[in-house]
């Protein structure tokens, strides 16, 4: 067995080209980087480098060796990574998401989740895939089901986006409305709204869009102008923007009708951890407003 710390040796030289900077990088001496790779050489029983007056470079064994290194460093760091994780999870059922309206319907349920339920604050899930099986979350909220066999993907209602515009608009005097007939408006919006933005983006056209990081700075400003925003029949569980909604007088809500603005939530946990998520998708499913 290779030692962990020759192949990083080995990987570091490769990046660097010399025997002084990989011994810099890593922070030992260079005395030390030269038996080490004297040792791996020996170890492998074949030649790595080739070596001039004042000249050391990899042979083309040595550049293979480099790169089969970098990919035993990265397996085993991952195995490392799986292995914590998993042990965390066994502590800690960690709940994330790839779109913030699950998150928000959970956070008005803390209490009632089970103690060992950690909420994830932002909707930060780029890989849903690679985060259950890697153990980064136990139980992951997406808009769209995911195909790994080891994965369940068990669907939890739908998230369905409306807009608040001004009363006296002439859009506003109707029921529902539609994406065409907000063409070329200006919204304000939340930045933090995940696969949302790039449907109205998508879908409305010529409408500009005021993106705001804070939800503070969101309200002033619906509070003091006329911009419309957008709310979904989530929102009744996000404080904040229910009082919002409630004290706006001045504009009305507008489901918006187009397939688009009906987004599928879906519940992804790994098959073999459902009885642990159970719970918090009993919980969910019987507040979801769909």
């Amino acid at each position: 067995m290779l030692d962990n710390y020759l192949l990083e040796e080995l990987v570091t030289f490769a990046q660097t080209g010399t025997l002084a900077k990989t011994a810099a990088t890593l922070n030992v001496t260079q005395p030390t980087v030269t038996r080490g790779m004297q040792k791996l050489e020996s170890d492998l029983g074949v030649q790595l480098f080739d070596r001039q007056p004042n000249r050391l470079s990899l042979t083309a064994t040595g550049k293979l060796a480099a790169t089969e290194a970098r990919a035993l460093l990265t397996a085993n760091q991952a195995a490392v990574d799986r292995i914590q994780n998993f042990d965390r999870n066994q502590r800690v059922l960690q709940v994330g998401a790839t779109l913030p309206g699950p998150l928000i319907a959970l956070q008005s349920l803390a209490t009632q989740l089970p103690a060992n339920v950690q909420l994830a604050e932002t909707a930060d899930v780029i890989d849903p895939t690679q985060a259950l099986l890697a153990n980064d979350d136990a139980l992951i909220f997406t808009n769209h089901p995911l195909a790994a066999p080891a994965i369940t993907s068990e669907r939890l209602g739908t998230e369905r986006l409306a807009v608040n515009l001004n009363q006296f608009m002439y859009q506003a005097n109707q029921a529902t409305i539609t994406f065409a007939e907000l063409a070329d408006l200006s919204f304000v919006v939340l930045n933090d709204i995940g696969p949302w933005r790039a449907i109205i983006q998508d879908n409305i056209p010529g409408a500009k869009f005021f993106y705001q990081e804070e939800r503070d700075a969101l309200t002033e400003i619906t509070k003091f102008s006329d911009f419309p925003y957008f709310s979904t029949n989530v929102s009744q569980f996000d404080p904040v923007l229910t009082t919002q909604l409630a004290t706006d007088d001045k504009r009305v809500c507008l489901p918006i009708t187009d397939n688009a603005a009906q987004m599928p939530i879906y519940a992804c946990y790994l098959t073999a951890e459902k009885a642990r998520v159970a719970p918090i998708l009993k919980q969910a499913q019987a507040v979801w407003p769909d």
